[in-house]
């Protein structure tokens, strides 16, 4: 039998009930990760699939590692040490940290409330370092230690910050935090990396926000993601660390040439934040 490439592993997640996030988690899993995740949705969305009990039904469903859910708001410090410390109860240590809970708004900055622009502050840059902050003493326990955080290259032309300050903040916020703590970590075997989809992913937010299912068809699916993070998380510590990585970029270097069975038709979409 071919060994698990995370054996033994664990992987703690902001966010996880659907889309890239859960995609990751069932990928982890497969591969013998056991995974602990925190996200909001305890019952079900009219406009978005997926709860924490059917993620974690799902994730176990691979047959591989365990899952522990816990449902609370990357928002809350309370939380966080929640799911930090269930994940060190359950598991015996961390060794992963991926944060992936976002929220995506495209408002222009006239039209963008200023409680909706504190919400994705608050998710996307507090909580990305709130997360990684609770995991790193676990992180430098472990000889497999790894931060991930989906989020972009810092991409200064006009045509980005233009478009939606408040929301290329937000994301370029993630990124300088987990390329902050990469610098900060420099010395020790530990890798905290970037990664970003080089097309749209085929999520609730590219169907409710960016086009619909026609928005949907453009787009690859959440597992190109899934399996790009799979690449780096499986490298050595501190072998790979302080870049930003694009999915695409990721996956040819393992040697994949033919994309097209993700999705998305021969030339999907370009994401956010990427130039052709």
């Amino acid at each position: 039998m071919t060994k698990r490439r995370l054996a033994n592993r664990t992987l703690v997640m902001s966010g996880g009930s659907r889309g890239i996030g859960l995609a990751i988690l069932r990928t982890a899993a497969r591969e013998g990760a056991n995974v602990a995740f925190v996200a909001k949705t305890d019952t079900p969305h009219p406009r978005l699939e997926g709860t924490v009990r059917t993620a974690v039904a799902e994730i176990e469903a691979e047959g591989g590692g365990r899952a522990l859910g816990i449902v609370g708001d990357v928002r809350n410090e309370a939380d966080i040490e929640r799911l930090v410390s269930a994940a060190v109860g359950e598991f015996g240590g961390v060794d992963i940290c991926v944060n992936n809970a976002s929220v995506l708004n495209l408002s222009a900055t006239e039209d963008l409330p200023l409680s909706r622009f504190d919400l994705m502050q608050n998710v996307n840059i507090r909580g990305t370092f709130a997360l990684t902050r609770a995991c790193l003493p676990h992180l430098r326990r472990s000889d497999s230690g790894h931060v991930l955080s989906l989020s972009p290259p810092l991409n200064l032309s006009q045509r980005w910050l233009g478009a939606h300050p408040a929301y290329t903040l937000s994301k370029y916020g993630m990124s300088i935090v987990t390329l902050g703590i990469a610098a900060e970590a420099a010395n020790q075997s530990l890798s905290v990396n970037c990664l970003w989809p080089k097309t749209t992913v085929a999520t609730a937010a590219v169907v409710n926000i960016l086009g619909g299912q026609e928005a949907a068809a453009r787009s690859r699916s959440p597992q190109v993601m899934a399996d790009a993070a799979l690449e780096i998380l499986s490298t050595p510590a501190g072998k790979v660390t302080g870049q930003t990585l694009i999915d695409e970029d990721v996956l040819r270097e393992t040697g994949v040439g033919d994309f097209t069975g993700y999705g998305g038709g021969t030339e999907p979409d370009l994401d956010i934040f990427v130039d052709s």
